[in-house]
């Protein structure tokens, strides 16, 4: 590892840049309008790479939702995205090139037919692409320059991959390609300069690029916070743009080599038949989505319910997952416990919402009993002043893990006590989406009795939902989730019903195996 000051850095890469745009200025100054149009079309190439690049593997990421049973099938084989995202992306790569490739071979015409009549056709249009190959080539240093001025300029600390990407292969290609000659005819890249000139990078860069792969991919399976509130989608389309990003900025320089090689349908098939193999293993279930190394992570929550009108408790199991996808596969070892899905199927738990998931009410009245039911009980409601006052008590019963919601739109602020030591002071709280949370935990003797102290904002919509509403219709003033760790007999059946595929596994924010919800309308 190599360590320098972002100073010495900012004088270093500004220094680069500098000499970098001096030699590109003098080279198009000494071609002329020729070549600052032969300059324009490579710059499209590059443009043509990046879009074509992205294109065909965002294809693929839509349709892999409705080819293979996950919509994420890779996460146990991680390797498979080279096949399913890297090898369309690289056939988009060179299709965009090639496009642009062909323009400048038909610019290079035009200016070759004026400037040197008397060389013979087949010889003129070897010449041409041979200069379309540098110009392709030389297309890579515009790219990673391009990158490396936004780095220095937004002083991000990895902008020393694009120095080297951009400092390495221009110096192989000045030593060993470039002259100043301007009547000098062009002639063909050479091998070494393309390992010369990729040695370093691909050495400094090929760790990144796993490492980056591996995090994306671990991410994706995990992002959604709220089970079933993102399309299906979206994990395939981060990692194939990721993929295809990389497979450009890397293969910028080699992908120049090919275009007048015989190697172009070599190159299309063995690309083709890399994706289709690793289709077939997704899609197929050959190469399982998860494994017993690899699991799927999924909640079983058996969950009492009384936020309802009347109070009164329902008991039912639910079963939800942050990874994307739907439960179908795990539905069929647990085809006798009645569960049913779907998106109508919403939770919320206070922290999060379940958007989707599956219910069974099936044996679900055991384990619990209605004294472990939480009370939010009004002790008090005046009004002093213009300004109202509601002290509730909360009791959590046997649940020493607690998520309250308090519902920002109508309380000003609050306070929070225990006998008559305040745990949350009066003053300025935060908000997500008009809510304030608290998250509570504590051991075994902690207290479980909490005296909530309300003062109700007068820009409030609570004095004119009074009357307006039915009350199943009004806000949730306070909603309110304890969490008690037991396993019910229900929840233990499911648990070893499970897949070996699937792990029981729950995030800060999860409820324990045993959730009791409850709430408070505004009109208290």
């Amino acid at each position: 590892m190599v360590i320098y000051p972002q100073r010495l850095a900012t004088m270093f890469h500004n220094s680069i840049i500098l000499q970098s745009l001096l030699i590109w200025g003098t080279s198009l100054l000494m071609g002329g309008r020729p070549g600052l149009v032969s300059f324009g079309i490579s710059c499209l190439g590059i443009i043509l790479m990046l879009i074509f690049s992205i294109c065909l593997p965002v294809v693929v990421a839509f349709a892999l939702p409705h080819i293979c049973p996950f919509p994420v099938p890779y996460v146990a084989n991680p390797w498979l995205i080279i096949g399913l995202f890297g090898s369309p992306a690289l056939l988009g790569a060179f299709i965009g090139q090639h496009i642009g490739f062909i323009l400048l071979k038909r610019h290079l015409r035009s200016v070759y037919s004026r400037t040197k009549p008397g060389l013979a056709h087949n010889k003129m249009e070897y010449i041409i692409d041979l200069e379309a190959e540098r110009w392709i080539f030389k297309s890579g240093f515009v790219q990673w320059l391009i990158v490396l001025i936004l780095g220095t300029y937004f002083k991000v600390g990895s902008s020393y991959i694009a120095l080297i990407w951009l400092v390495s292969p221009a110096f192989a290609y000045g030593f060993l390609e470039a002259t100043l000659s301007p009547v000098r005819l062009p002639k063909q890249l050479k091998v070494v300069t393309l390992v010369l000139g990729l040695a370093t990078p691909v050495v400094s860069s090929v760790g990144l690029v796993v490492r980056m792969a591996d995090v994306i991919v671990g991410s994706v399976v995990r992002v959604d916070r709220n089970p079933g509130g993102l399309p299906h989608w979206l994990g395939n389309v981060i990692v194939s743009v990721a993929i295809a990003v990389v497979v450009c900025f890397m293969f910028v320089y080699l992908l120049s080599y090919v275009h007048i090689s015989g190697d172009k349908k070599t190159l299309g098939l063995l690309l083709c038949i890399s994706f289709g193999l690793s289709l077939a293993l997704v899609s197929s279930g050959i190469a399982p989505a998860f494994t017993e190394d690899v699991a799927r992570s999924v909640n079983v929550v058996h969950v009492v319910d009384t936020t309802g009108i009347d109070h009164e408790p329902l008991s039912y199991i639910s079963l939800f997952s942050n990874t994307p996808g739907k439960l179908t596969k795990e539905l069929v070892d647990l085809g006798d416990e009645e569960f049913s899905c779907g998106r109508n199927m919403t939770i919320d738990f206070v922290t999060f919402t379940m958007k989707y998931g599956c219910w069974s009410y099936k044996d679900s009245n055991t384990g619990w009993s209605k004294s472990e039911v939480p009370v939010l009980l009004v002790e008090s409601d005046s009004v002093t002043g213009g300004a109202r006052q509601t002290v509730i008590s909360v009791d959590t019963k046997s649940s020493t893990r607690w998520s309250l919601r308090i519902n920002k739109q109508e309380i000003e602020d609050f306070t929070i006590q225990v006998d008559s030591k305040k745990l949350v002071l009066p003053g300025d709280k935060t908000e997500v989406d008009g809510w304030h949370t608290i998250q509570f935990a504590g051991g075994k003797n902690s207290p479980r009795k909490f005296q909530l102290t309300l003062f109700w904002s007068s820009y409030g919509t609570h004095a004119s939902a009074k009357g307006a509403k039915e009350a199943a219709d009004l806000p949730f003033l306070l909603k309110l989730r304890t969490d008690v760790n037991r396993v019910t007999p229900k929840v233990a059946k499911v648990l070893e019903k499970l897949p070996q595929w699937c792990t029981p596994f729950g995030k800060s924010t999860s409820p324990y195996t045993l959730a009791f919800l409850t709430a408070l309308h505004v009109n208290i």
